[in-house]
């Protein structure tokens, strides 16, 4: 028996100034148990099916042809009020980011009992509550019904989501990259999650993500999207082992490989020495130590409040060390030191939407009083080494893709000509594709102009994709540091074994 259903969908937006459907003709079919995942580009389609297939398109959005049967019954044109009371019962979705998701004025309790009483379930008391949680691996549930969302981390964020998406034990469940911004040990405990329900209860799990890795380990079926359309279909081991569409091979030839070289001995540039940085009640930084050679990279990985963010600020100066010395060649980093620059991970969060690129690269030239004529010509050659036309210096921030975002960031990081670029998960809010051209982008850059990076990531593939050399940061501390082929081949450390087994799939493995 067929759960759901999907025949010759297609959607448009009202206000697309392209001809072509965000969603094109799609037939997608998802059987009771199973784990089906929809993989593709930032753009292919997969969220406004996902929105398609829970009733949640905007209202820009139109569906024009084809249908969506659910449990044998159309969907894909009930009116509102028939769509409330079948998600969150029958049908229920978890989008990308529960720090959206999740209401920051209510309580986990408030918000967990919302989501039982719209289920249908009775009783509504702590018990209940305590279950729910439960269900989803969270210990100590009294500790959490109390708590605000921003008084919990992103994975105990996540599963505050799918512990209110699972109370009324729906059939099908619409999971919308749901382990994206998540660190590699938390995003296993989540897919794990998912895939329990699956198993155990018969939940259907419609998965998407851009993530192969994670479709190879947790999907029956995948399904592969670009440009609106479904360009493959079929068994996992089937579609990722023996592709036959060429935008299929495209994907896994972009996915992150370790590399296989043992680096050549590089000039110190970047010393940190017993580094440390403590907040009320909180050691965030413990007395770290490592050495950045020159126009090499090093890999700073680990889960999530490890500290390797407060070392990035530390480093920019954007954040006073308690204790400790940062050097360049020799000698301490002076505040605004222009030849350490750095690359946030939003793309979208980190440039002014109201400046315009042009501007927006120029910025750190007029800082530095350089002439307005220098500053154009400079903004011209970023932007050529950046891969961007020069027309784009006139447009804004919102009229780019993420990847085109990331590339501004990037030249305006370069505009100084420094020798350090200190990269906060550069990639992470990227798509496979798109990760992958910012890499190779990157390490083009590091030969041509001789940058040392200081990569930092919880995406040990992707820190294995680039880096020389690696260390394992874990509780503010250095669990492990070697170069990267030695700390992959041979990890010294429990934690760093943890932290490889956690890499999905096989994709993160050698060729």
């Amino acid at each position: 028996m067929t759960l759901l259903a999907v025949r010759g969908l297609t959607v448009g937006y009202d206000s697309s100034r392209q001809n072509r459907p965000a969603v094109d003709r799609i037939d997608l079919n998802v059987h009771p148990g199973q784990i089906v995942a929809v993989v593709g580009e930032s753009g292919s389609g997969k969220s406004t099916l996902a929105h398609a297939l829970v009733g949640l398109l905007p209202d820009t959005a139109r569906v024009h042809a084809g249908s969506v049967t659910f449990n044998g019954q159309r969907v894909d044109h009930l009116p509102d009020r028939r769509w409330r009371r079948l998600r969150g019962r029958r049908i229920a979705y978890v989008p990308q980011d529960p720090g959206s998701a999740l209401n920051p004025l209510m309580t986990v309790r408030a918000q967990l009992t919302e989501a039982l009483r719209l289920a249908g379930n009775r009783p509504l008391g702590d018990n209940a509550l305590t279950e729910a949680l439960n269900r989803v691996g969270i210990p100590a549930p009294d500790r959490v019904l109390g708590r605000y969302p921003h008084q919990l981390s992103g994975g105990y964020r996540q599963r505050v989501l799918l512990g209110m998406a699972l109370a009324g034990r729906p059939a099908l469940l619409v999971a919308d990259e749901p382990t994206s911004a998540l660190d590699t040990t938390v995003q296993k405990t989540v897919l794990d999650l998912i895939e329990d329900v699956a198993a155990h209860d018969g939940t259907s799990v419609l998965l998407i993500t851009h993530d192969l890795g994670v479709a190879e380990d947790r999907a029956d079926r995948v399904a592969v999207m670009s440009d609106g359309r479904i360009v493959e279909d079929g068994p996992t081991a089937q579609v990722l082992g023996r592709p036959q569409a060429a935008y299929t091979r495209l994907l896994l030839d972009s996915a992150p490989r370790p590399r296989a070289t043992r680096p050549a001995a590089a000039e110190p540039l970047l010393e940190v020495r017993d580094l440390s940085k403590t907040y009320p009640g909180t050691v965030a930084v413990d007395g770290v130590s490592f050495t950045l050679g020159r126009a090499s990279t090093l890999g700073l990985v680990g889960e999530s409040g490890s500290g390797k963010s407060t070392i990035a600020r530390m480093i920019t100066q954007l954040v006073e060390p308690t204790g400790g010395s940062i050097l360049l060649d020799g000698e301490p980093i002076a505040v605004g030191c222009p030849r350490v620059q750095f690359v946030a991970q939003n793309p979208y969060a980190s440039l002014d939407p109201l400046m315009s690129v042009g501007r927006i690269i120029a910025e750190p030239l007029r800082a530095l009083r350089v002439g307005v004529a220098e500053r154009s010509r400079r903004v011209r050659e970023l932007l050529d080494d950046v891969a961007l036309p020069a027309e784009v210096a006139r447009r804004r921030p919102t009229a780019l893709s993420g990847g085109q975002r990331q590339r501004v960031a990037i030249a305006r990081a370069l505009a100084p000509r420094p020798d350090l670029v200190v990269l906060d998960e550069p990639v992470s809010a990227l798509d496979t594709v798109t990760q992958a051209q910012i890499l190779t982008l990157l390490q083009g850059l590091q030969r041509k102009h001789g940058l040392a990076y200081l990569l930092i990531s919880h995406d040990l593939a992707v820190v294995a994709a680039s880096a020389d050399r690696l260390a394992v940061m874990r509780d503010g501390r250095i669990d492990e540091s070697g170069t990267t082929v030695d700390v992959l081949a041979s990890p010294a450390t429990p934690f760093t074994r943890e932290l490889l087994a956690a890499v999905p799939g096989r994709l993160a493995a050698p060729r």
